[in-house]
């Protein structure tokens, strides 16, 4: 007879998992801010002097931090991991054939990696070259071009730029003459190339020098339409994007939604590891969205929270989403189902907290030659936890900072021109008045900063942050306010007016703004132009995807399209300036890009 196990007791928060434990106080100004919650159970008391400063409440269990107050969602470091590997996983270097031969110096060691021990020893009938190994004189076969066993190669120029200026999937197989399973098998060869290329000049980037990096960080959801008659429920993904201020350089595009894992098969295993009698931080899949745990929270959700629209003033708008945040039981969780959602058919969402916790973890790694980082953030308590976490100690060195930034949106143009007009009236008198028409307009406005720097700013929210109302507009950003995140004082800012006023003229989230904008206007896909509501309240979106995998995949390409061949004003692309390439890239760069170049 079998003996009947002990349960195993669990530790009081998650342990770390690959080098990451996020479980601590994410207030900068806190002295237990980045210093992680005991593993251990605490003793309390007044006597005891042992305690690490938190104490542990709820289901979910949620960390209380006695030296600030603030409550802290506890997570499964364990899922952060997981996440990261995925998203990291496009970095990752193709594996190459190498000398297959045991005992051999070259073993393993493909061409490219060491031209001199090998020889070119022709190409096979289909065009693949091969090698000779100088040393047990074995040949291998190389990977060849990347179009290789494709019937109709020479369409996936033209496939590529229809992709990329809105034209729908049933038009470009009705142009291109080819079936739609045919054009599906090329978007996703498109889609794999990109990938590929653009892995191939990023995994430079963490070994590029730069003295400071600033980086707009914006989250944006896309709608899939239902393919289920009898269920008529959108599928919504949300897409996480990081760009550089100065190069427009998109350097990350995250979606919460994995279509490499089969919904059974972790459905199955999930029920084998018990994982429902769990708190989600200890799950063995926290990071994923069953599909059961994701109607029940459709069950009891509230619906579309009236938080960001609709609001009277940009300030209004700022306080509903404190509001809102604050009503949610987990605060770092943007993504609670709604009535109108369901998830997909195949593969599974991902909780986007853990993809804006990879994200961040990825950004870490892209931009480790980066003096100092400086991160524009929508104001989303997600992304500031995210962005805390994987910076902590950056932040406490002072080599990383980040600001919430929120602006108006749907101003009317008659509307924006007044508001600017009237900034610019507003700096002509104080200039005017000090005598500073010497200076350059950016001098002027760092000097008019600095002066009243005292008188910008008010406490929103039930926290208290500092706002600052932005004094100039312009006819992208109208109306904006900027928020101070990682000020280590309490009193007042732990950087000189002079210093805060150049950080705070920076501060904009419009190069991510401007390239989700372009997604939704030249990816037929991804844009909404045409909806359909029922009597539920759902909505079919003319030209929307019906698999949210297609929608990924769409947006990877346009990242590349966007980073490496779109030129701007100056005659040059994102990834020109900030150093990943010489001249403008083509299409046919791209198709025909092979690792053993």
């Amino acid at each position: 007879m079998d003996e009947q196990q002990e349960p195993v007791e669990l530790p009081r928060i998650p342990l770390p998992s690959e080098g990451i434990q996020v479980n601590f106080c994410k207030n900068p100004a806190c002295s237990h801010f980045g210093i992680p919650a005991s593993e251990d159970k605490q003793l309390r008391g007044r006597s005891n002097k042992t305690t690490d400063r938190y104490t542990l409440t709820g289901s979910p269990p949620m960390l209380h931090c006695l030296s600030c107050g603030e409550h802290i969602p506890v997570k499964s470091n364990e899922g952060i991991a997981e996440e990261l590997k995925r998203l990291q996983l496009p970095l990752s270097p193709t594996k190459q054939n190498g000398c297959r031969t045991a005992g051999c110096p070259n073993a393993g060691m493909p061409p490219s990696a060491a031209p001199t021990r090998y020889w070119s020893f022709g190409k096979t009938k289909a065009g693949t070259p091969r090698y000779r190994c100088k040393d047990c004189k074995k040949t291998i076969t190389g990977q060849g071009l990347s179009t290789k066993r494709q019937r109709k190669s020479h369409l996936n120029s033209e496939i590529f730029r229809a992709l990329t200026q809105k034209m729908p999937l049933s038009c470009v197989a009705e142009f291109s003459r080819i079936s739609p399973d045919t054009l599906y098998r090329k978007l996703d060869f498109i889609h794999r190339q990109c990938q590929l290329f653009a892995a191939n000049r990023e995994r430079r980037l963490p070994s590029m020098s730069f003295e400071r990096m600033y980086v707009c960080v914006d989250r944006m959801d896309h709608i899939i339409n239902w393919t289920n008659r009898a269920d008529k429920r959108n599928i919504t993904i949300q897409a996480v994007g990081s760009a550089e201020l100065k190069s427009g350089y998109v350097l990350a595009l995250h979606v919460n939604y994995d279509d490499t894992l089969s919904k059974d098969a972790v459905t199955l295993a999930a029920i084998k590891c018990a994982d429902h009698e769990k708190q989600p931080p200890f799950r063995r899949y926290a990071r994923l969205w069953l599909p059961e745990e994701y109607e029940k929270a459709v069950k009891i959700a509230k619906g579309d929270i009236p938080a960001a629209n609709g609001m009277n003033s940009l300030d209004d708008r700022i306080e509903a989403v404190y509001a809102a945040a604050d009503t949610r039981g987990d605060v770092e969780q943007p993504d609670a189902p709604r009535t109108e959602w369901q998830p997909p058919g195949r593969g599974l969402l991902v909780h986007a907290e853990y993809t804006l916790y990879a994200h961040f973890l990825y950004l870490k790694h892209l931009l480790a030659g980066a003096g100092k980082v400086r991160f524009f953030l929508d104001q989303e308590s997600g992304i500031r936890a995210a962005c805390l976490s994987a910076f902590a100690d950056e932040v406490l060195a002072k080599d990383c900072d980040a600001f919430y930034v929120s602006i108006s949106k749907g101003v009317t143009k008659d509307r924006a021109l007044a508001l600017v007009a009237e900034s610019q009236r507003r700096l002509n008198e104080y200039v005017a008045r000090y005598g500073f028409d010497c200076l350059h307009l950016q001098e002027q406005r760092r000097q008019y900063l600095k002066d009243n720097m005292h008188t910008l700013w008010s406490k929103k929210g039930k926290w208290g942050d500092r706002w600052l109302e932005y004094p100039f507009p312009n006819m992208a950003e109208p109306e904006k306010r900027v928020c101070y995140l990682t000020n280590l004082k309490t009193d007042w800012f732990d950087y000189d007016d002079e210093h805060l006023a150049n950080l705070l003229l920076k501060a904009t989230l419009h190069p991510i703004d401007r390239f989700f904008m372009q997604t939704r206007r030249k990816t037929s896909m991804l844009e909404r132009p045409i909806t359909s509501s029922s009597v539920s309240g759902r909505k079919w979106y003319g030209y929307s995807a019906y698999d949210p995998a297609k929608a990924a995949k769409m947006l990877d390409i346009y990242r590349v399209y966007y980073n490496f061949i779109k030129k701007g004003d100056d005659r040059k692309t994102p990834a020109m300036r900030l150093g990943l390439a010489k001249g403008p890239c083509s299409v046919e760069d791209i198709i025909y890009y092979s690792s053993e170049a």
